[in-house]
């Protein structure tokens, strides 16, 4: 498992991030992003290395990045003065990166951060590169597209909420945890809905429509074992376990759900220049 998740976390550092960065205003966040590379390399690289200082070094590095890339989020708000749905998952994908940054320092130390365990603070990392950073951006991006619909209003706001609730989880309990997949579960499908009803829909491009279809259609399938695994913990019912859960759910949002959908949306831009 810590293998695939580590290369599932290098995509995310490396692609996705940088990726979403230019898809949300390509001239304000150019600094970070050209300087982002460094933290991703530094972050990718204490991936591999026995836990010890240089690892914690690393990380520490990447979770630097982190924190300055969540520094733009009230800097924006100041902007716009906007919390209006697809403005809040945006502000949210600015944010959550650093969750993941914090988790990989204190994984790479070998310390239980608030006495989580070193695999759970594995996952925690790549969950807030895809559903706290990816899923978020690509709410809020479905949002604009749709118009503010009711759905759609409804997937930017519950999308953020149910990654924050799960985050929530981790403390409150195993019941709070399955509240916040469910509300994220719920997003999710309403993005997957959005996607392949409005957004693909309105698409000429066979490419662009293609990467938007497989996201939609990744997005319904994965998001079932994270339901099973999470009521599974809530009622100590049979579920998948977590290398299970890293083959199917993880693998499949990372490059069926969030590689698919950066890669059509920023089509979708390019075009529309």
């Amino acid at each position: 498992m810590s293998a695939l998740v580590n290369l599932i976390v290098m995509l995310g550092m490396l692609f996705v991030v940088p990726a979403g960065l230019r898809l949300i205003d390509p001239v304000r966040l150019a600094p970070i992003r050209r300087t982002w590379p460094l933290f991703a390399v530094a972050g990718s690289v204490a991936l591999w290395l026995p836990r010890g200082t240089a690892a914690v070094a690393l990380a520490g590095i990447y979770a630097v990045g982190t924190l300055l890339l969540a520094a733009q989020a009230p800097r924006r708000l100041l902007r716009t003065r906007s919390l209006a749905p697809a403005e809040f998952a945006v502000l949210t994908a600015l944010v959550t990166p650093s969750v993941a940054g914090v988790a990989l320092v204190a994984e790479r130390a070998g310390h239980e951060l608030f006495g989580f365990s070193l695999p759970i603070l594995a996952l925690t990392v790549p969950h807030f590169h895809f559903a706290g950073f990816a899923a978020a951006l690509v709410a809020g991006l479905v949002c604009g597209a749709a118009r503010g619909t009711g759905l759609a209003r409804f997937a930017a706001l519950s999308v953020p909420a149910g990654t924050l609730l799960v985050l929530g989880g981790y403390f409150a309990g195993d019941w709070a945890e399955l509240a916040g997949a469910l509300v994220l579960t719920a997003g999710m499908w309403a993005v997957a809905l959005l996607t392949w009803r409005d957004v693909r829909g309105a698409e000429r491009d066979r490419g662009t429509r293609t990467l938007l279809g497989v996201s939609a259609a990744v997005l319904v399938a994965t998001m079932l074992p994270a339901l099973s695994w999470a009521a599974g913990e809530a009622a100590d019912l049979p579920h998948p376990n977590l290398t299970w859960m890293a083959a199917t759910h993880g693998l499949g949002n990372a490059l069926g759900f969030a590689l698919c959908s950066l890669l059509a949306w920023r089509r979708l831009k390019e075009t529309a220049v």
